[in-house]
């Protein structure tokens, strides 16, 4: 996960020597990241986005390249690793989502990802032209019916649909074109898409949402999840809850990814690593994480407030936002007799890394909760390039002699390396039966 000068509680990461005050719209830094990824065998970068700042948000998404645009010009800098985007179901069409999602497994020959979000910041309405933004219901539904769309708009054309046969003259076969003509309750798309399918059939759907609409949205449609857990437990029981509903829905659990989001300390010993992780959160910044704070309740200003009174009461501030994220912080407030300040000091701790150690303990770890069905892979937040260097040349080396990572891509697509099947066209599939 590529995060350029920093993301949420990342305040000062932009200060590090090695790191541009441009990097998060300098394409050369992305590239080198890309690259340096690549060599070390991951499966994907992954491009975060929303639609909608303020003057407090956090740094990189201030000024940040648009996803698919970035990745595009990834693609041809890299030859094996997967190019995962974020684009949003509530302010997009899925025409215009399937076309850009399908030039871009086009052009990267099947290395194309769409992370799915229904989006959480209810002030990108107005950046649209709406008053207000989507209830929950809503934006769930609409991020349901825009997917199933867009796959079918991917299936516009059957794989032999481009005969191409120059001596006979026969660019075309019009029998393997398929309009959609889908009419919903939040869409009507007539169809068909004019880009034909790639190498891996279509783009990986990727999802992240925490909420019971968001699991259950992530099991009818995700083939890797993005999520966070602080524990084993945690991660176990949502990796269970996760396929238990997709079984339920009628699809293979195990083709469902669990993918958290981590952040390794490393160092050459444990004590070392524990006191560089006490400098990291001791280090970030308490006006910042307070305003951070407001971004689950739609950027609510909590700078108004009594620091030391008890936490306000806030009604049902955040239900169009991040409601899930709003109401565990609500919770956390009130089953502790929290202040204010008393909650934005546990958001800052709470950033704490369960892979905080020498490389062999953060190896041990990540293998740890591996075998235990806590995960199926990581998600590694990178911003300062001799951090990840390190993971890569101290971490993996470990990994890799225990059979946990791999060694050599297996595949030329993301698919291929997820060790996901390629999707078969629902037409042809139709023909044959």
């Amino acid at each position: 996960m590529l995060l350029g000068v920093g993301g949420p509680g990342q305040h000062h990461t932009w200060l590090s020597p090695e790191i541009p005050g441009d990097a998060s719209v300098d394409i050369r830094w992305y590239i080198a990241r890309a690259q340096q990824a690549e060599a070390a065998k991951f499966d994907h970068v992954f491009i975060v986005d929303s639609q909608f700042i303020t003057p407090d948000s956090p740094n990189h998404y201030l000024n940040r390249l648009e996803p698919l645009t970035l990745l595009s010009a990834l693609a041809v800098h890299t030859t094996n690793i997967g190019l995962v985007g974020t684009l949003t179901t509530s302010y997009n069409d899925p025409f215009n989502v399937a076309r850009r999602l399908a030039s871009l497994d086009v052009i990267s020959g099947g290395r194309a990802g769409w992370n799915v979000v229904a989006t959480g910041d209810g002030g990108t309405a107005g950046n649209y032209g709406r008053k207000e933004h989507y209830d929950y219901a809503t934006r769930y539904g609409r991020a349901l019916e825009h997917v199933r769309v867009v796959q079918g708009l991917w299936d516009s054309y059957e794989d032999d649909a481009f005969p191409r046969d120059k001596e006979r003259g026969v660019f075309f076969d019009k029998s393997r074109q398929h309009a959609l003509n889908h009419i919903g309750e939040h869409f009507q798309v007539v169809g068909p898409l004019n880009l034909q399918r790639s190498p891996q059939g279509q783009p990986v759907i990727f999802q992240a949402g925490d909420s019971d609409e968001g699991r259950d949205l992530g099991a009818s449609i995700a083939e890797a999840i993005f999520t966070h857990a602080q524990t084993i437990e945690e991660g176990v029981a949502f990796a269970r809850d996760i396929r238990s509903r997709a079984a339920a829905k009628g699809r293979d659990p195990e083709h469902v990814l669990i993918v958290p989001g981590i952040s390794p300390i490393i160092a050459d010993t444990d004590e070392q690593a524990r006191e560089k992780e006490a400098a990291v959160i001791g280090g970030k910044s308490f006006d910042r994480a307070l305003k951070e704070l407001g971004r689950p309740f739609g950027w609510h200003d909590f700078t108004q407030y009594d620091l030391d009174a008890p936490f306000p009461e806030l009604g049902d501030l955040g239900d169009r936002s991040f409601r899930t994220h709003a109401e565990k912080i609500k919770k956390l407030a009130k089953d502790n007799d929290f202040t204010l300040r008393q909650v934005v000091e546990h958001t800052i701790n709470s950033r704490r890394s369960p892979f905080t150690g020498s490389p062999l303990t953060v190896a041990n770890e990540i293998q740890r909760w591996f075998e235990a069905g806590a995960f199926d892979g990581i998600n590694l937040t990178v911003t300062v390039p001799s951090e990840f260097a390190r993971f890569i040349d101290e971490v993996l080396p470990i990994l890799r002699e225990r059979g946990v990572a791999r060694t050599e891509y297996e595949s030329a697509t993301l698919r291929g390396n997820l060790g996901l099947p390629v999707p078969q066209n629902i037409h042809t599939t139709a023909k044959a039966a």
